[in-house]
């Protein structure tokens, strides 16, 4: 089976389709073949880049919705018909083997078919919103917000952003990786490479992944004696942050992540880090005003980071929007109270929403009259908004992140 190209991908996106597996995590816990490991990167990003549109694509040429497993092998080999211009007699060889290698052989007849008479000429996207939908991969109900939020060409921008690259921030060695070609960012040890393999250096803690955005937020937060980081998994923040602040509490909800942050601070020697798998909207009477600083960097819909989680929008429906502005309230209204008088308050998202993003804001000013919104800048370009900045991801190395100060009067 390992001999077959479309094997790993096939794999891979079982995962993530079947099981709402992530897909970096997925990525992570599948046993790929190394020698293919780059091409079937490449792969399953460029699926989940492009789903609406293979979707519709089967659609169009599917007399009726082929089953979970059928689909998928059909979105790889049509990825690599259209996209990566693979020849066709390939592609379909290559299907139809692993579908029969796979105790599928019922549907190789119907895999074949389909494949020597797909012609990409006669697919149409539908017009309005739901073509846009289609074309870039964004829930309709998500390309309407952005519309009436940004207006019609900006909203394309937002939705066609690519990702900048893999950004490595380093805590020293740089010079050694420098020869390769990378993007400088605005900040001091952080570089966009186009491909970065983690090496021996990687453990030693002289560098790790972090994005241009997490960077940017972590900016925007005062350094300060005590800090509580609310929602930290997996640690990049807490890390970066504890370089700057005496002490940094870790709290994240489930008990599994609270341990990426204790491997993260591990690996980057953090050790004024303490890590607490606790839920941070629950009151916690012991931390009443204990903190001089307190970041929320809260559970959101996530829109903003599509371009570096291309599965991201499968599984997210209006509903769970609004659930998730509901957490946030909960949220900011539970940390609120463990923060010192004179001491900032930071909230932040990877959202690109108004109502997950100022509108969240908004409505916990108006019931906490003793906080008040601090105006902020960054180097990493951005849009200045009623309370805070907004990052967007065409033109912040495909970072829409949101971030404001919020200050306790004394």
């Amino acid at each position: 089976m390992k001999t077959n190209p479309f094997y790993d991908p096939y794999r891979v996106l079982f995962k993530v389709y079947s099981e709402g597996a992530h897909l970096k995590i997925a990525l992570a816990e599948t046993d790929l073949e190394p020698l293919r490991r780059a091409h079937t990167v490449k792969t399953v990003y460029g699926v989940l880049e492009n789903d609406g549109y293979l979707s519709h694509c089967i659609g169009t040429f599917a007399p009726k919705n082929p089953k979970l497993a059928v689909r998928i092998l059909l979105k790889i080999a049509l990825y690599e018909l259209i996209f990566l211009k693979k020849p066709r007699y390939m592609v379909t060889d290559l299907s139809v083997d692993l579908c029969k290698r796979m105790g599928k052989g019922g549907v190789a007849g119907f895999l074949n078919a389909f494949l020597r008479a797909f012609d990409e000429e006669k697919v149409v996207l539908p017009k309005g919103d739901e073509g846009l939908s289609i074309r870039y991969n964004f829930p309709v109900f998500a390309v309407k917000k952005l519309k009436k939020q940004y207006g019609a060409e900006r909203a394309e921008m937002i939705m066609s952003a690519k990702s900048a690259g893999v950004s490595v921030r380093f805590v020293r060695g740089e010079e050694r990786y420098l020869d390769r070609p990378h993007v400088p960012t605005p900040f001091e040890k952080l570089y966009l490479f186009k491909n970065f393999a983690r090496d021996e250096r990687f453990f030693a803690g002289d560098y790790t992944f972090q994005s241009v955005g997490s960077v940017a937020i972590c900016a925007c937060v005062e350094t300060c004696d005590r800090l509580l980081d609310a929602c930290a998994a997996p640690g990049g923040k807490s890390v970066l942050l504890a370089s700057r602040c005496g002490r940094v509490t870790a709290c994240e909800l489930h008990v599994h992540r609270a341990a990426l942050i204790e491997s993260y601070k591990e690996r980057m020697h953090a050790e004024n880090i303490d890590v607490f798998p606790c839920d941070s909207t629950v009151f916690r009477r012991e931390w009443e005003e204990a903190f001089d600083g307190v970041l929320c960097d809260a559970p959101c819909s996530g829109f903003g980071t599509v371009a570096e989680n291309p599965d991201l929008p499968l599984f997210k429906t209006e509903d769970a929007l609004a659930g998730l502005v509901e957490t946030q309230q909960k949220l900011l209204e539970n940390c609120a109270r463990y923060l010192k008088a004179g001491g900032a308050l930071t909230y932040s998202t990877c959202s690109v929403f108004e109502e997950e993003n100022d509108g969240a804001v908004e409505t916990f000013l108006k019931t906490h009259e003793n906080f008040a919104a601090e105006e902020l800048s960054s180097p990493l370009s951005h849009e200045k908004t009623r309370f805070g900045l907004q990052f967007l991801p065409d033109t912040a190395f495909g970072a829409g992140y949101y971030v404001a100060r919020l200050r306790r009067k004394t």
